[in-house]
């Protein structure tokens, strides 16, 4: 059985990175052939650095995704404390389920719900263009938040309650109890919060094609663009740096999951001792 378990997985495995292997692999093609590896070279990364539109594209997707990753994450520990301090459980179950609606709402669905709103809410008032930086913005936030709220939620839930109630005995207003003792404890379910937002937001396509208004263009859409026309290594180049950017996030992404998990662990076996 265990063998072919093994056959599975590896099976598995190939699907899921094969594609990634190949693209980066003909990311430094010499030539401009996306099946005949001719040689190794930096050529394409160099054509890519020249593109200036590309370049613009991925300025505005990087200063988009920080922005609503930022913004998103402070709202999102807010909620996530407000929900954590709710009594009744009628009102949590109901925070919850409207919580995980936008994370299991298609984003076609939610891409035009939020253009429709945004351009009935331009016209009421009288505005030229209802589309632009601000409402691709809050559509970032918008499904950006939940996924920072089931990250910091189960922190609060974990953390001991009688923490802020001992530092406010001590004499700390509720702010500063809650900036010195429960903010260090709930810090890496924010950073892993964050880090969901900022990729969230830098790929996403849908939701962006629906909300983005003229003269401002994200680098999902740069790219889908692109593939209308030839497609060229370029391509291949452009996704291979996204590939690593993720994956560091990724990667920073669990040492601050390991950390807390180590945390703990020595927490609880000091309470053993």
């Amino acid at each position: 059985m265990k063998p072919i378990a093994k056959v599975y997985t590896a099976i598995i495995f190939i699907f899921l990175f094969a594609p990634i292997a190949i693209l980066l692999v003909f990311s430094f093609n010499q030539g401009n052939s996306l099946s005949v590896f001719s040689g190794f070279s930096l050529y394409w990364y160099e054509e890519l650095l020249g593109d200036s539109n590309t370049l613009e594209a991925l300025r505005n997707t990087l200063i988009l995704a920080l922005c609503s990753a930022i913004l998103a994450t402070l709202m999102g520990t807010a909620a996530a404390v407000g929900m954590n301090k709710l009594r009744s459980r009628p009102m949590r179950a109901a925070m919850n389920t409207v919580t995980n609606l936008p994370m299991v709402n298609p984003e076609i669905i939610t891409g035009i719900s939020l253009m429709l709103m945004f351009v009935f809410v331009g016209r009421m008032m009288g505005l030229a263009t209802s589309l632009n930086f601000g409402t691709i913005l809050i559509a970032h936030i918008t499904f950006s938040l939940p996924f920072v709220i089931l990250q910091v939620l189960p922190k609060l839930r974990q953390m001991d309650k009688a923490l802020p109630e001992a530092a406010m005995d001590l004499g700390c207003t509720p702010l500063r109890a809650f900036l010195k003792v429960e903010l260090p404890e709930i810090f890496p379910g924010i950073l892993t919060g964050f880090i969901m937002a900022f990729t969230l937001s830098l790929d996403d396509f849908v939701i962006s094609y629906f909300t983005t208004g003229n003269g401002f263009e994200t680098l999902p859409i740069r790219i889908y663009s692109m593939t209308k026309k030839t497609v060229t290594p370029k391509m291949y180049a452009l996704a291979t740096i996204i590939f690593f950017a993720i994956l560091i996030l990724l990667l920073l992404s669990n040492l601050a999951d390991r950390d807390e998990n180590d945390r703990q662990k020595a927490r609880r076996k000091g309470k053993a001792d």
